[in-house]
């Protein structure tokens, strides 16, 4: 149940863009701010500690990148009840087939399980797969908000929690954001072979701090 990952480490070293759009300059501007504001670390949105997190979406079929709340809302009163923040690659055509036809990338050069932190060799950015719910809210304005996709874990992941991020491959983001491409068993399929060699290169590091 990953609950934290996040951009860069905090080291000084220049925010990794080279997934697009991030080296636009707007949202270079954007993903700066987030990172000052939140220390390169995205958490689960709370009322009390309103932080949003970049994600990659294309919901008119080029690529943007927007800040969500990390918990799905269905309707303007805010996150469901039942736990939200993640949704497992086995269910996404049941609990969350609505969801699953409005997805994202969320940019990534770590993620946090049970204490562990787990990267790429030399931090490479990588994309976890994301699905978004958008709410009218009251006074006219739109919330995004989403849920991390999981799968099975496998590689050293395995050996910390029988779950992880469903990270995809490069080649596999065009698939994943086409708004025209149906959520359906197909797509699962796809995205879970994708997201194997990738997962199995995702190494942990000494216990976070």
């Amino acid at each position: 149940m990953c609950a934290s990952y996040g951009l860069g480490g905090g080291s000084g070293k220049p925010l990794p863009a080279d997934l697009p759009p991030m080296s636009d300059p707007a949202n270079l501007t954007l993903l700066a701010e987030w990172a000052d504001e939140r220390k390169g670390r995205a958490a689960i949105t709370g009322k009390n500690a309103l932080n949003l997190n970049p994600l990659i979406h294309a919901p008119e079929g080029e690529r943007r990148i927007d800040l969500g709340w990390w918990w799905l809302w269905r309707d303007p009163s805010g996150p469901v009840k039942y736990s939200a923040f993640n949704s497992r690659d086995d269910k996404l055509l049941r609990s969350w087939k609505g969801p699953f036809q409005h997805r994202a990338i969320l940019p990534a050069t770590w993620y946090v399980e049970k204490k562990v932190r787990f990267s790429l060799p030399d931090d490479e950015l990588f994309g976890i797969a994301a699905l978004t719910s958008t709410v009218t809210l009251a006074d006219g304005t739109q919330r995004l908000s989403y849920s991390m996709v999981t799968r099975d874990a496998v590689g050293e992941a395995a050996d910390t929690w029988p779950r992880m991020p469903l990270v995809l491959p490069r080649e596999m983001h065009d698939e994943w954001l086409d708004p025209a491409r149906p959520g359906d068993e197909s797509l699962v399929a796809e995205a879970r072979l994708a997201s194997e060699g990738i997962s199995r290169d995702l190494a942990g590091s000494a216990p976070a701090v």
